[in-house]
């Protein structure tokens, strides 16, 4: 928290970058960082709906005109973007406007939609719009959960909220790796050669 009493500022920037990656845990860090007063709750919101529309974006476009060879580079990935392709064809906008909120979904919806048939200018205006809406909710929440925490405990609030977003983290990074690890049987299990009959 003194590091963003200190380089507040700054801390907008790790925000655009940070959120154009991932950044659920982060957004929600700030905002109760944001109810403490160190930062501005409607310019953390500003920059979480930039770098997370930026980034989408991003990935967007690097599936639409390299997706084919990614794929062919990492075979791992096919079963990881057959899914996203597959939820697009049944619920099209409501899945775009959604999949940010689906843990572990958003880079790979990103590239796999680039894949498919949606409109350049579609995506555009729908992932600006989702984009929004997962910077305020998550912002928010965080912002909304440090208030409750102040009501309800007092002093003890600060010292509770970093507990439990140390223990969010514990459970978001093992999550992670067990997400790489069934990519990664899913990958080998695709290249073992086939057992003669």
């Amino acid at each position: 928290m003194s590091a963003i009493a200190d380089y507040g500022p700054w801390f907008y920037l790790v925000t655009l970058v940070w959120t154009f990656l991932e950044g659920e845990t982060f957004v929600l860090f700030a905002g109760f960082a944001a109810k403490k007063g160190l930062l501005r709750l409607d310019l953390l919101i500003l920059f979480a709906w930039a770098g997370s529309f930026l980034g989408d974006q991003f990935y967007f476009l690097l599936g639409r005109l390299y997706g084919a060879r990614l794929l062919d580079w990492a075979p791992r990935w096919r079963s990881a973007v057959a899914r996203p392709l597959s939820w697009l064809e049944r619920y099209d906008a409501a899945f775009v406007l959604t999949y940010r909120f689906i843990y572990g979904l958003r880079n790979f919806s990103s590239l796999a939609l680039g894949l498919s048939d949606i409109s350049w200018r579609r995506f555009l205006i729908l992932n600006f719009i989702a984009a929004g809406i997962w910077a305020v909710t998550f912002a928010t929440v965080g912002y909304v959960a440090g208030a409750a925490f102040e009501r309800a405990l007092g002093d003890l609030h600060f010292a509770v909220g970093i507990a439990l977003l140390v223990a969010f983290a514990a459970v978001v990074l093992a999550a992670t790796l067990r997400h790489r690890r069934r990519l990664q049987r899913a990958g080998a299990s695709e290249n073992a050669p086939e057992s003669p009959e």
